[in-house]
Formats: C-alpha cells, sequence, structure tokens
C-alpha cells in the first residue's frame, strides 16, 4: 500500500476498514480472505479501546433451532426488528460462529465435559465437530428461551477480540495502524473514496476502493456507560455529514446492571451511601444463572414488573431498577443464589478490587449500545456508493426497538463478514480524487474548552434522552446541542485536533438521537416516552445539516 503525490503524500488501499473491534476484524477478515489488501485504522492503542474488548456475556448461536433464535429476537425488540435482517442473522450464526472463532481462531469458550459437539447442535452427534473435545457450557441470558450462549467466563469479547487481533496482525493482506483517527470521509459526488487521517496537520488522504466503517457505539455522549471513553459516534456522524441516511437513532439500550459507584443517598438498610466509582457492567448472564434483584428494602421486585422477572426484556429490566432505586434508595443483584466466584472468577475479581464485598452488588442503568446507526442492506452497504457500515454504529433492523442480550458481537461478526467479502465482489479499485486541505492555524483552545463542552452535553444527554423522555425535554435538548455544535464547529474549521473532532462527532450524533426522538412519539423498547408533545415547545430542527 503506498502512492505518492509531489505535493501532498497519499496512500490508497483496495478495502479500509475504519475500527478494530469483531465488526471491523471481520470485515478485513472477509475481504482478505478474497484477495484484498486490507488497511485497518483504529484509534484504539490497546485491544480494551475497543467496545468488543468489554463484551461480557457472550455471543448467540441457534444450537439447530434458527427459527426459535428468530422470535425470541423479535420479540425482544416488541415487534420492531425487521425479519428479513433477523432472518440473515439467524442464517449465517453457526456457521460465522464455527469457521472464524472456533475454527480459525481457536476461541476456548467455556465446556461442562468431554465429548464431540459443534455449534449448531448442542452436542449430538456429528463426526465434523469443530470441538471434538469438549461440549461447550451453553448460557441463558434475559429474553432468551433457552441456553443457547457460548461464552468464556464473564469476559468473551476479550477472549474474541485479542486472538482475532493477532491472526491479522499474522495475515499478509492485512495492516492494522493504531492510534489513528479518521477525520473525514473523503467524498465525490455521491461516491465515497476514502478518509482523511489525523496522521499529518492538514490531513493525511487515504484512497480506498471499499471504505468500511466499524466505529463502534456512543457511550461518551452519557456520564455512565459501559463502553470506552473514546465511543463518541464517530463513524454515524462521518457518514450522515457525508449525507448517509441514519435510522432508529432514537433507541439508546440502556443496561439495568451496571455497578453502581456514584455516590447516592442512604439505603434504608445500611444508611450508608455507596463509595464513588467507575460503572462496569454486570453480565446478564448472572440473571441467568440465578442472581436476583432486590431493592433496599430486601424485596425481589421484578415478578411485580413482568412474568419472566429478571429474565424480562432489557428496557423492561432497566426501568424497574431505575423506579426502584428511586422509591428506595437503592437496588443490588444478590448473587447468593449461584456459586459467583466458581461461576464468574473475572466479575468476581473485579468486584474484589473495586472493594465490594458479600453477595449483593449495587446496580444502576447504565447507557449500553445503540440500535440504530447507519442505514444498511444485508451486506452492510450504505446509501453512498463504495461506503459500508457494520457493527454498532450501523443499522442493520436487527434490534428494532431494543436489543437481545448477546446478539451484538454476532451481529458484528456476520455483517463484518459480508460487509468484507462483498466489497471484494465490487471490483471497486482506489480513485484519488481531490482531498479537502485541514486547517491549523489558530492559537490553542480555550483552557477546558473540550472538556467543558463534553460535561454539557453528557448533562442533556442523561436528563433529556435517558431511559425514559419527555417530548417537551427531548425538544428542549435539540436547541441545546444545535447551539453547542455550532460553538464546536467554529474552532473545528481552523483547529484539527482529534478531541475537538470527537467532539464534533459526539455533537452531531446527540442531535440525531434529539430528532429521531423528538419525530416518535411512540414508547417502543428502549425509546419510552412518559409525557411532552403538548406543542407548547416546538420539536427541534437539528441534524448534521445544521451548522
Amino acid at each position: 500500500m503506498g502512492d505518492h503525490e509531489t505535493a501532498r503524500e497519499t496512500e490508497t488501499a483496495d478495502v479500509l476498514v475504519v475500527g478494530s473491534g469483531i465488526a471491523g476484524c471481520a470485515a478485513a477478515l472477509g475481504a482478505a480472505r478474497n484477495g484484498a489488501q486490507v488497511l485497518v485504522i483504529t484509534k484504539a492503542e490497546r485491544p480494551d479501546g475497543a467496545s468488543t474488548d468489554w463484551a461480557q456475556g457472550g455471543i448467540t448461536t441457534t444450537r439447530g433451532d434458527p427459527e426459535s433464535l428468530e422470535r425470541d429476537i423479535l420479540a425482544a425488540s416488541d415487534g420492531t426488528a425487521d425479519p428479513d435482517a433477523v432472518e440473515v442473522l439467524v442464517e449465517d450464526a453457526d456457521e460465522a460462529v464455527e469457521d472464524v472463532l472456533v475454527d480459525t481462531l481457536e476461541v476456548g469458550f467455556d465446556s461442562v465435559g468431554e465429548g464431540a459437539t459443534d455449534v449448531g447442535d448442542g452436542g449430538d452427534d456429528d463426526d465434523d465437530a469443530a470441538t471434538a473435545d469438549a461440549d461447550f457450557d451453553y448460557a441463558r441470558e434475559a429474553a432468551h428461551s433457552e441456553p443457547r450462549i457460548l461464552h468464556v467466563d464473564a469476559s468473551t469479547g476479550t477472549h474474541i477480540l485479542r486472538p482475532f487481533l493477532n491472526y491479522l496482525d499474522a495475515h499478509d493482506r492485512v495492516e492494522i495502524r493504531e492510534d489513528t483517527a479518521a477525520l473525514e470521509l473523503l467524498t465525490h459526488e455521491g461516491r465515497v473514496h476514502g478518509v482523511l487521517s489525523d496522521e499529518a496537520p492538514r490531513g493525511h488522504p487515504i484512497y480506498a476502493g471499499t471504505t468500511i466503517l466499524a466505529t463502534g457505539g456512543i457511550g461518551a455522549l452519557y456520564t455512565r456507560s459501559t463502553n470506552p471513553e473514546n465511543a463518541t459516534g464517530d463513524g454515524i456522524a462521518m457518514a450522515a455529514l457525508a449525507g448517509a441516511a441514519v435510522d432508529d437513532m432514537e433507541y439508546v439500550q440502556f443496561h439495568p446492571t451496571a455497578y453502581a459507584g456514584e455516590a447516592r443517598r442512604p439505603s434504608k438498610r445500611s444508611g450508608e451511601a455507596t463509595e464513588a466509582g467507575e460503572p462496569f457492567l454486570l453480565s446478564e448472564a448472572l440473571r441467568g444463572e440465578g442472581a436476583l434483584l432486590r431493592n433496599a428494602d430486601g424485596e425481589r421486585f421484578m415478578p411485580d414488573y413482568h412474568e419472566d422477572a429478571e429474565l424480562a426484556p432489557r428496557d423492561v429490566v432497566a426501568r424497574a431498577v431505575a423506579s426502584e432505586r428511586d422509591a428506595t434508595g437503592e437496588v443490588v443483584l444478590d448473587v447468593s443464589p449461584l456459586e459467583f466466584e466458581a461461576e464468574f472468577p473475572d466479575l468476581a475479581a473485579t468486584c474484589r478490587d473495586r472493594g465490594i464485598d458479600g453477595e449483593e452488588i449495587p446496580v444502576a442503568p447504565c447507557e449500553h449500545f445503540l440500535c440504530g446507526g447507519v442505514d444498511v442492506d444485508e451486506y452492510g452497504r450504505t446509501s453512498l456508493d463504495r461506503l459500508y457500515a457494520v457493527g454498532e454504529c450501523s443499522r442493520t433492523g436487527v434490534h428494532g426497538a431494543n436489543r437481545l442480550a448477546s446478539t451484538s458481537l454476532l451481529e458484528g461478526l456476520v455483517w463484518g463478514l459480508r460487509a468484507g467479502e462483498h466489497a471484494v465482489t465490487t471490483g471497486a479499485a482506489p480513485e484519488v480524487v481531490e482531498a479537502p486541505e485541514l486547517r491549523n492555524s489558530d492559537p490553542e483552545l480555550p483552557e477546558r474548552f473540550a472538556t467543558e463542552k463534553a460535561i454539557r452535553l453528557k448533562r442533556t444527554m442523561d436528563e433529556c434522552l435517558g431511559l425514559e423522555r419527555d417530548l417537551d425535554e427531548v425538544a428542549r435538548a435539540g436547541g441545546v446541542l444545535r447551539r453547542l455544535k455550532g460553538e464546536v464547529d467554529a474552532y473545528v474549521r481552523t483547529r484539527t485536533a482529534r478531541d475537538l473532532y470527537e467532539l464534533r462527532n459526539a455533537s452531531v450524533t446527540a442531535l440525531l438521537i434529539a430528532r429521531a426522538a423528538s419525530e416518535n412519539p411512540e414508547s417502543k423498547g428502549c425509546h419510552y416516552v412518559v409525557g411532552g408533545g403538548s406543542g407548547e415547545t416546538e420539536p427541534p430542527k437539528t441534524g448534521p445539516a445544521d451548522d
């Protein structure tokens, strides 16, 4: 890869992948297997800079019953998932998991004994079984009708991503470039030709036959999130600014059981507030194995909210936890019904490191996953020519208004492979077009500019676009976010700095969420409307075009 101009260094690749989580890795693998020279650029400097590395529960399979998994996905989505997209997912699921994770990467999924099995049949007889030494220990999580989730303790993402990156590092048709951010898409007449990266003060042009966005989620838009701190919605914002269609942006999923590390009013039982600390996820697999949710009075409350109790869909459990925290002061996850230390040693160690003793862990809802994103088809193609999007930054239609547990890794794997393979079949070659030159001419930013703007953005999202939404408050948020974006844009025009571009991307993505929420008065899944919409406050006319 590499190609030079006298005035400005440029670079070419057959396929350019932006992001290094499971979706980006799968896209790179799919393209490289089919003969493409692939460049992967990623902001991350370590594997834990990607959301995949933070994934706990596991990756779902069908266990030979795709119809059952399809029913569960549709039910969890409150009937809003795209049936055609769900069919693609379940049809490709077992083959993708077995081919890439079991056969190629040899991920050591937890097992329960000896004997032949494969991903598709859960242990019936199959002479070609990929895992001939052990039966998988399939877990069950919320809204799944049966155990079908492969896992490695409660650190599955780490055990998938790190060997994936190592495998690609050794591949002679793949280059992975860390600590490299994409700042802008290079476009000409509705076609995407690559990106400008931050490797040069004026921006470094990278031209590609096909560009695949795999930039992850939006957790940095909220104060509490299970995402890495660099999850600023980059791919969504860049694609939207270039004119790509986005959809389902109002559906922001909150996980019901993240460690409640922030100080709060005393509980009725102990009279003490929990010590401050960063949130971390307490996998849904804990509730799948029997952990219970209790309020500050020691009462188990989920049976009062849903017939499936702790295994109800995530949006239901998250709102119930928030309600009980408001009413009683605290909610804890009681792990006494299971062998916590033995069954979940990684999580148990994390709890010990945080000074959490005993069998009751304080929990609260926490931003977790965006169900919408850049609108794509069954191959990950966006509305812009030669631009694909995969993983959390994309909207495949699989999740609808609410994601079923342990489907995100599978979606990233399946659509990543499909996008990478399809990108090669198009035969698109890199075309060098005129690239804008970014400016970096003005004095330094005012002290704490980016920090203070990020705090304002997070506060607005927390207050107006969280678990429950009042449409009048959503309208107010649109105005605040639009003004904030304008303030950030004024500096982005004359300064090339990653944190500024991340703040711009976060503000664009936040505006897209606010606009989608303002236009949808119906409660569905993650988008839960509690009031407003009186007409007294005009809904915000927000979006990437509002400069």
